[in-house]
Formats: C-alpha cells, structure tokens, sequence
C-alpha cells in the first residue's frame, strides 16, 4: 500500500510563513525527523518527497500551482503512482476555526476554500480524508487575501506550532494504525 500526504499552500518565499501556507508548513514538520528530501518536479507541479514508514511508501507533495490550482498537481501524482484517493491526506489552513485548533474529516465540500474546490473538481469526489488547521478569521478592517496571505503574530505562531506538533504525531499514527477514523476519534478537537 502506498500513502500520500499533501500539504497545500503557495510555492515562493513571498508566501512562506503565511496563513494559507499552513498545510506547507504541516508536511515540512511531518518530515523534519525523517529522511526525507523535496525534489521539484515540473511535470506533475509539485515538490515531491517519500520514504519508507512501517514497510510502506508514503509520498509527501506540495504543489506547486499556487494554491487554486492544487488539484492538478494532486490528481496528476494520484493517476502516476496509482494511489487511491482513500490513500491520501489533505492539509490546509480553515478561516472558520480558531488559530490552532485541528479538525479531522474524512469527507465534506470545499467550504470555500479553493484548494480543495480543485483537487474535488480534479479527482471526482468529496471523500477524501483531511486535516483542517484554523487560522482564524481577518480583523474587520482586513480582507480575507490580505488575511491568508499574512504571517503569523507572535501568540499565534505559538498556537500554530502546538498544532503542528499535534499533526506530526497524528500522522505517525495514522501511518502506524493504517486507520483514519481511529486517528480521527484520539486526535480531533
């Protein structure tokens, strides 16, 4: 069995850092003890990593397309290494939840969130497991681009990385468990 775990987010170091590129910052946390190198690679517009966890290879990508067109980089790697889409694990920032705070579905629309609006679009379903970081809403006098596209404060970075930290050890489960719904019931809330 092969695994898949895309962070979403914008490429560039204009972009690092920033509220939306949290699902980035998730998968680099993920494999910052692990052996584990990005390589660009243009034909499928993502960075691309893997290795082996409990016998089984698991990819690591984050697309390259900005993130509105996340689903072409998605299917594309999904149809070439001939993982299903039960096999994948999707992360990104959700303005709706407080900052920091994890939600784990395995299913649902894009909630307006145009990342995953794409990679439905281009896989043809909504069931695909997922881990949502909050990221907050915009203060009133500050839209919602100018929001996702800024950096963290300092209290908020601080409420960023406790997350991060509980994604990391929520996919080592998941990895070790082979069970997201499991991992959903010890990890989500």
């Amino acid at each position: 069995m092969v695994k898949m775990i895309v962070g979403l987010g914008n490429p560039g170091s204009k972009y690092e850092g920033t509220r939306h590129n949290v699902g980035f910052m998730a998968v680099d946390s993920i494999v910052n003890n692990l052996d584990v190198t990005f390589t660009e690679n243009k034909t499928f517009k993502a960075l691309v990593g893997a290795t082996f966890l409990n016998q089984e290879k698991v990819y690591f990508v984050k697309p390259t397309t900005f993130m509105n067109n996340s689903g072409l980089a998605v299917k594309a790697l999904l149809t070439y290494y001939n993982i299903s889409v039960k096999d994948m694990i999707v992360i990104y920032d959700d303005l709706d939840m407080e900052i920091g705070k994890l939600r784990f579905r395995q299913k649902g629309s894009a909630g307006g969130h145009n990342g995953i609006k794409s990679i439905i679009a281009q896989v043809g379903t909504q069931e695909f497991d997922r881990i949502k970081i909050g990221i907050g809403r915009p203060a009133k006098n500050m839209t919602v681009i100018n929001h996702v596209l800024g950096k963290f404060d300092k209290e908020a970075a601080i409420a960023i990385d406790i997350a991060l930290e509980k994604v990391v050890n929520a996919v080592n489960f998941y990895l070790q468990e082979q069970d997201f719904a499991l991992t959903m019931q010890k990890y989500n809330g």
